[in-house]
C-alpha cells in the first residue's frame, strides 16, 4: 500500500500533467479557429496508436502549431533551437515535448536531440521532422538526408509525408525578407494540412521528397475554395496598391497600379461595346505598358487574349487566328512596319483605341475604380461564368522542334504557376522585374505580365532584348532586382552592359535553353552575381523549375547545385521514367521528364489526340525532354529527346557533341549548333552549322579527337557548314526546326540564305 503523501503527490502531478495538455489543447484550438482556418486532408493515413515518424515541409514559425491544431494525438516536433527558445514561445513549444536543434550544434547536442526524438518513437509517440529546417525562407526542401538517417537509425516505424499549404505570405513567415513586420494578406488564413499514406521505415530520402512533392502537387488542385480567377486577384492588388509603382517602359511611360486598373477598364469597356460575342481577341504587339494593359482589358472583359508571333512566318500566324475564331487584332503601325507584316481585316490600332477615351472617360472610370467598394466591382465588371478553369490564353508552341500547337492554359494554370513562381524567387513587393521577353511566349505571358501584377510589385519593359545598352540603362534607372532572360540575350548584355547597370539585381535566372556554366562564370565575372537556370515548358504555364538561392544568404539554403536547373517549384512533382516501358527510374537513372500539377495545360486546341499522346495516366504530361534526378530532388537536363540521333545503333546526344566542339574551340560564346541528317549507312549523321571559329575546321577535328570524344561521335569534315549567323526564335531559343532545314538543304548542295 502506498503512502499517502505519495498517492497524493502522484494524484497532484498527473492533474498538473492534464491541465497542461488541456492548455496546449486551448492554445491550438484558439490558433486554428481565430487567424487561421485548419483542414486536413488524409487523416485516415495517421495511426490511431503506434509510432511514426512525420516529415513535413516547413514554411512558417507556427508550422508545428497548426499540424498539432487539428490531429487527436500529441507530436514531438524537432523546431530550431531559435524558435524554441524565443519569448512567447518557449513556455508553449516546452508544454508541447518539442525537441529543439540546430544546425550550428555541437556533435554532443545534435546526439541529444536525435537521441530525444529516438526516444519518444521507442514509447509510441508521434514525432515530426521538418524537411525544410533551413529552408523555410522560401518554402522548398534542402538536405535533411542525415538528419531522417539518424532519427531512425536500429527503428522500424512507418514514415508518413505531410504538407503545409497556404501558409506563404502571412506575417510568420519570412516572405520579402520579413518575420511579422508586415500586414496580413487576409483573416484568416485558409491553411489545408495534407497526410500522405504511410511509406515503408526504409523509404530514402529521395521517396519521402517524391511523396512531398506529389502532396503539394495535390494541394494546389484544391484551392478552389480560396483562389480566384486572374482578374479578380488583379483587381484586388490594384485597389490595394492604388499608389504603388506598377510598370514603365523604354518610351518613358511610367504608370501605378491606380492608373493600370483605370486604363485596363477603358480597354474592356472598348471591347465589350464593340466585339460583343468575340471570344477570343488577338493582341499582335510587343512588350509595352500599352500591351499589358490591352491584355489585362481583355481578361476583365471575361474574353480570351490571344498574343500572335509577331516573329513568325505569315503562314504560322494565320493558323493561329483562324484556329482561334479571331476577328479583332489590336495591334500598331510601327510593329507591322517594322516586321512587314500587312494589315489585314480586323486589325485595331491600339493608339487608335486610346485616342476614343476622353478626359471624362478617364475621370469617370478613375472615380469608380478607386470608390466603388471591390466586391461590387468583381460583380458588376467580372463576367459571372469566368471561373478557374476558364480558358485565360492560347498560347501557340515556339515550333522549335515542329509545327506550333495551340496550348490552352486556364486561370488556374497561370495562378498556380504564379503561386510556385512567388515562392520560389520570394518575391517582394520592392522587387521590379525586367520584362524583355514577349507575350506570345509563355514565360512573357505568366512571368512578365501577371506575376507582378498580381504579386503588387513593378514591371519594367523593352521591347527589343538585344538592345542590351538600353537594357543596361533601364536596369539601373528603375533598380530592376529581378531578370529573367535567354542566354543569347545574356551573352548580349555581358558584352555591352556595365556593372552598375545590374548593380539592384538579386536574381538573374536564364531558361529556354540549356546554360552552359562558362555562361555563368562570365556573369559572375562581370556584375558579381550568379546566374541561375529555369525551366519550362509551353505546357505547363511554362514554369517547372528553378535553381536560385532565393532572397537570402546561399550557405542557409542549399537550392542551387552547380549545373542543375534547380528542384520543382511549389505545386508542381516530377519523374523520370523509361522512354519505351514508362517504368519509374530512381535517382541518378536518365529517363524522360514527366510533371504533374496544377499548371499543367487543359489541352491543346482543338488536337486532342495530340493531347492524348503527350498525358500519362493520372495527369502527367510527358516533356519530351531527357533528364534525371538526384537524391536531393535537383533536375539536370540532358537533351530534348528529338535532339538525340540514332548513329550506327547508339543514341548520341546533339548537345553533349556541342559541348565538345565548344570546349575544342575555346569559345565562350556559342557559334555552332549540332543538327543530324538520314544517312544510308549508319542511320543518322551530324551536321555542323557554325559562323566565325576562328581556326579551321581541320584543326578544330584534331583537338576534338585529342579531347577524347568518341569516333562515333565525331562529325566529318565536309559535314560543316558556315551560316552567316545561327537561326534564333523570337523568343530567344534556337530554331531548331529551321537549322534541321538548313542542315538538309546544304547536304544536298541546295544553297541556303541566311
Amino acid at each position: 500500500m502506498r503512502p499517502v503523501g505519495v498517492h497524493n503527490f502522484s494524484a497532484t502531478d498527473h492533474n498538473s500533467m492534464s491541465l497542461s495538455r488541456l492548455l496546449v489543447r486551448l492554445c491550438l484550438w484558439l490558433l486554428a479557429h481565430t487567424f487561421y482556418r485548419v483542414a486536413v486532408c488524409g487523416a485516415e493515413n495517421l495511426p490511431m496508436r503506434g509510432p511514426a515518424l512525420l516529415i513535413s515541409n516547413h514554411i512558417t514559425f507556427l508550422d508545428p502549431f497548426l499540424i498539432a491544431a487539428r490531429t487527436r494525438r500529441s507530436i514531438r516536433f524537432l523546431i530550431p533551437r531559435r524558435f524554441y527558445e524565443a519569448w512567447g514561445i518557449h513556455g508553449l513549444a516546452k508544454r508541447m515535448g518539442a525537441i529543439p536543434v540546430s544546425a550550428t550544434d555541437d556533435p554532443q547536442a545534435m546526439a541529444q536531440a536525435l537521441e530525444a526524438a529516438q526516444a519518444g518513437l521507442r514509447a509510441g509517440e508521434l514525432v515530426c521532422l521538418f524537411a525544410e529546417s533551413s529552408r523555410m525562407r522560401i518554402g522548398d526542401l534542402p538536405r535533411f538526408k542525415s538528419s531522417l538517417e539518424g532519427l531512425r537509425r536500429g527503428l522500424t516505424v512507418p514514415i508518413i509525408p505531410a504538407h503545409l499549404d497556404r501558409e506563404w505570405g502571412d506575417i510568420f513567415s519570412v516572405e520579402g525578407g520579413r518575420f511579422f513586420l508586415k500586414w496580413p494578406r487576409r483573416i484568416p488564413y485558409r491553411v489545408t494540412v495534407s497526410f500522405g499514406a504511410a511509406l515503408p521505415p526504409s523509404a530514402s530520402t529521395y521517396q519521402v521528397r517524391q511523396a512531398l512533392a506529389l502532396l503539394s502537387a495535390a494541394a494546389f488542385s484544391r484551392r478552389d475554395r480560396v483562389q480566384r480567377p486572374l482578374p479578380e486577384v488583379f483587381l484586388d492588388c490594384a485597389r490595394r496598391n492604388w499608389r504603388r509603382f506598377a510598370m514603365a517602359d523604354s518610351s518613358g511611360r511610367e504608370l501605378k497600379f491606380g492608373q493600370v486598373l483605370v486604363g485596363a477598364l477603358l480597354f474592356r469597356r472598348w471591347l465589350v461595346k464593340r466585339c460583343p460575342g468575340e471570344k477570343m481577341v488577338g493582341v499582335l504587339l510587343p512588350p509595352t505598358v500599352g500591351t499589358a494593359i490591352v491584355n489585362l482589358g481583355i481578361c476583365l472583359a471575361g474574353r480570351v487574349a490571344v498574343n500572335l508571333n509577331y516573329t513568325a512566318p505569315e503562314q504560322a500566324m494565320d493558323t493561329a487566328i483562324e484556329r482561334c475564331g479571331i476577328k479583332t487584332i489590336f495591334t500598331s503601325e510601327k510593329l507591322l512596319e517594322r516586321f512587314g507584316i500587312a494589315r489585314r481585316p480586323g486589325m485595331v490600332g491600339v493608339e487608335e483605341v486610346a485616342q476614343t477615351f476622353s478626359k471624362g472617360d478617364k475621370l469617370v472610370w478613375a472615380a469608380l475604380a478607386r470608390l466603388v467598394p471591390t466586391a461590387c466591382l468583381r460583380r458588376w465588371l467580372i463576367p459571372s461564368d469566368v471561373k478557374l478553369d476558364s480558358l485565360a490564353t492560347v498560347v501557340f508552341s515556339s515550333g522549335s522542334t515542329g509545327a506550333p500547337k495551340g496550348v490552352m492554359l486556364s486561370h488556374r494554370n497561370i495562378l498556380s504557376n504564379v503561386e510556385g513562381m512567388q515562392q520560389a524567387i520570394n518575391v517582394d513587393r520592392r522587387d521590379c522585374l525586367l520584362g524583355v521577353l514577349p507575350f506570345f511566349h509563355a514565360f512573357g505571358f505568366t512571368v512578365a505580365l501577371w506575376l507582378p501584377v498580381i504579386s503588387g510589385f513593378g514591371v519594367v519593359y523593352h521591347t527589343n532584348p538585344l538592345e542590351a545598352r538600353t537594357i543596361g540603362d533601364l536596369c539601373r534607372k528603375y533598380a530592376v532586382t529581378i531578370l529573367i532572360a535567354t542566354p543569347t540575350f545574356v551573352w548580349e548584355y555581358i558584352r555591352r552592359c556595365e556593372r552598375e547597370d545590374f548593380a539592384s539585381l538579386r536574381v538573374a535566372i536564364v531558361g529556354a535553353e540549356k546554360m552552359r556554366l562558362e555562361l555563368a562564370d562570365a556573369f559572375w565575372e562581370k556584375f558579381h552575381l550568379d546566374l541561375f537556370q529555369g525551366y519550362g515548358v509551353t505546357e505547363t504555364s511554362p514554369v517547372v523549375s528553378v535553381e536560385t538561392a532565393g532572397h537570402f544568404a546561399q550557405e542557409h539554403l542549399g537550392a542551387t547545385h552547380r549545373g542543375t536547373i534547380g528542384r520543382p517549384i511549389p505545386g508542381i512533382a516530377v519523374r523520370i521514367v523509361s522512354p519505351e516501358t514508362f517504368q519509374t527510374f530512381g535517382p541518378g537513372q536518365q529517363g524522360v521528364l514527366l510533371v504533374k500539377g496544377s499548371s499543367v495545360m487543359t489541352g491543346y486546341l482543338d488536337e486532342p489526340g495530340k493531347t492524348r499522346q503527350v498525358m500519362w495516366e493520372d495527369g502527367w504530361y510527358i516533356t519530351g525532354d531527357v533528364a534525371q534526378l538526384d537524391d536531393d530532388g535537383f533536375i539536370t537536363i540532358t537533351d530534348r529527346l528529338s535532339r538525340f540521333s540514332k548513329i550506327a545503333g547508339e543514341m548520341v546526344s546533339h548537345v553533349h557533341v556541342e559541348e565538345a566542339l565548344h570546349r575544342a574551340l575555346g569559345s565562350l560564346e556559342p557559334r555552332l549548333v549540332v543538327t543530324s541528317v538520314s544517312d544510308d549507312q549508319k542511320g543518322e549523321r551530324f551536321v555542323v552549322l557554325h559562323t566565325e571559329l576562328g581556326m579551321g575546321v581541320d584543326e578544330l577535328l584534331k583537338r576534338l579527337r585529342d579531347s577524347g570524344l568518341p569516333p562515333l561521335w565525331m562529325p566529318r569534315r565536309e559535314h560543316f557548314f558556315a551560316v552567316r549567323s545561327l537561326p534564333i526564335l523570337g523568343s530567344g531559343k534556337l530554331d531548331l526546326k529551321l537549322v534541321k532545314e538548313t542542315a538538309q538543304r546544304l547536304t544536298a548542295g541546295v544553297a541556303v540564305e541566311n
